[in-house]
């Protein structure tokens, strides 16, 4: 009788579960603990008084400010996108697809000399921005384009394979009903991929506040002005001060932390509707 190649021995499957252990413990919870050791190495009193420096607090502002702005506007065009490549088909749709992907593959760092070439002093439209006073980059709103470049995709990416396994038979069967196209998308297509809007939208959030690349080239570095939280820790790193460094990425930390707990809420939901459905 032949054994299942799926089949593998005790020791096999033992030593895949210490290798894959190791390397989580290696590459994950070691950092983890060295990021929030080092944050609490001089105690308590001075972790507390590193995140109430004032240039600590505007970073942390600042983060969730973009955050606010370009996870709302992300989730606009990443359902608009999906719905758009799940249920209509149109030419131009491969090459709408693989432009949903350019952020992935092209380097933050040069999206952001992208927008300093064209935003610049010296780039397309600097001379125009600076002839009516609009600031782009160095500014807020640069930063939230540099962020708002590379957050895109992920809500799109979530809900496009699930939209198209889910069909198009839901939405007929609506409009035979006489619903409108907005009805047909509230009643019908959200509620379908809630779940997976979720997921994306968290993902979104935690790229936003922890993107460094991007922002780092078009916020300029000016302290109390233009500083997320991960370019507050590189400039209290290279100031020495390695405890409010360590102190604001335990933050950073703690949103990774807090996303993939929410993540497996949203997963454990999802497999439990799964099963319902299954059962009903």
């Amino acid at each position: 009788m032949r054994t299942s190649p799926l089949r593998d021995s005790t020791p096999v499957r033992l030593a895949l579960i210490i290798l894959a252990l190791s390397v989580l413990g290696l590459f994950l919870v070691a950092p983890l603990l060295v990021v929030f050791g080092e944050a609490l190495a001089r105690g308590v009193d001075a972790y507390v008084a590193a995140l109430a420096d004032p240039e600590t607090q505007f970073s942390i502002r600042l983060t969730v400010i973009v955050a606010m702005i370009t996870v709302p506007l992300d989730l606009v065009i990443g359902v608009s996108i999906a719905w758009c490549v799940a249920k209509f088909d149109f030419r131009g749709k491969s090459l709408l697809t693989t432009l949903i992907d350019l952020p992935f593959s092209v380097s933050p760092v040069i999206a952001g000399l992208i927008y300093v070439l064209v935003f610049g002093l010296h780039g397309w439209l600097g001379p125009i921005l600076q002839a009516h006073d609009i600031h782009i980059i160095f500014a807020l709103p640069g930063i939230v384009l540099a962020t708002l470049f590379v957050t895109f995709p992920f809500i799109a990416r979530e809900l496009i394979p699930l939209m198209e396994q889910q069909g198009t038979e839901d939405e007929e069967a609506a409009v035979v009903l006489g619903a409108s196209g907005w009805q047909i998308f509230r009643r019908v297509t959200l509620p379908n991929v809630k779940w997976g809007l979720l997921y994306g939208v968290l993902l979104c959030n935690a790229r936003a506040m922890g993107e460094f690349g991007a922002v780092s080239v078009v916020s300029g570095h000016i302290r109390g002005r233009t500083t997320t939280m991960p370019l507050q820790v590189e400039i209290l790193y290279d100031d020495y001060n390695f405890v409010a460094a360590f102190a604001v990425a335990s933050v950073l930390a703690l949103l990774a932390l807090v996303t993939l707990a929410v993540r497996s809420v949203f997963e454990w939901r999802y497999a439990r509707e799964l099963a319902a459905e299954g059962r009903a």
